[in-house]
């Protein structure tokens, strides 16, 4: 499974774009656009096509939710640790992120997924996750109630890599937004996961 998350600043076309990645089979997509005010969300929202709502996931604005059927809500670290997203749980689908692996082993099952990162040096942060042991950590994992996707600096030439070590997913973001095609990107990494998954 493969999910995108959109940049925190805009590029040109990306809603474009986007509807290219999903006619393309991308899984999920996250909308993270910190700065982002309401009629934006709501312009970026009403540019993807309708019949991909079910694959969007949103990072705020979550009362949009009954605005569109977008039903997927990501929660940030500090959310999770306050309970800020309980309101939220039901008939929702929460994922959550964490940067280790003992955080994520002690993830309760109401969260569908979480993102494990720096698994790779990032490719939109440079210089984060340089030191950092995730990617080597996975083998630590004891936690099969949540899925566990793969995050930071992943891109066609490491993505067999993930899977290899135990991650039910990728999450691409500097490997698609920082890449002069981004659907040509995302189509080379999808590949390498269905060759992976045949071999």
């Amino acid at each position: 499974m493969i999910l995108v998350i959109t940049p925190e600043v805009s590029v040109q076309n990306e809603t474009e774009i986007i509807n290219q990645l999903f006619q393309e089979g991308l899984d999920l997509l996250h909308i993270r656009k910190p700065m982002f005010i309401r009629e934006e969300m709501n312009s970026f929202l009403d540019n993807i096509d309708e019949t991909f709502y079910a694959q969007l996931v949103l990072h705020g604005f979550y009362d949009m939710g009954k605005e569109y059927p977008i039903y997927r809500f990501h929660f940030r670290e500090a959310d999770r640790l306050t309970g800020g997203f309980k309101s939220y749980t039901d008939p929702t689908i929460i994922s959550t992120s964490v940067h280790d692996m003992k955080t994520f082993n002690g993830l309760e099952k109401e969260w569908e997924y979480a993102f494990v990162s720096p698994v790779f040096p990032s490719i939109s942060k440079k210089g984060y996750g340089e030191e950092s042991s995730v990617m080597e950590d996975l083998k630590h994992r004891t936690n099969y109630n949540v899925k566990l996707f793969a995050l930071g600096g992943v891109n066609e030439t490491n993505i067999s890599k993930v899977f290899e070590n135990g991650a039910d997913g990728a999450a691409l973001l500097g490997g698609i937004w920082e890449s002069d095609d981004p659907v040509d990107s995302f189509k080379k990494c999808r590949k390498k996961i269905i060759d992976h998954q045949f071999n």
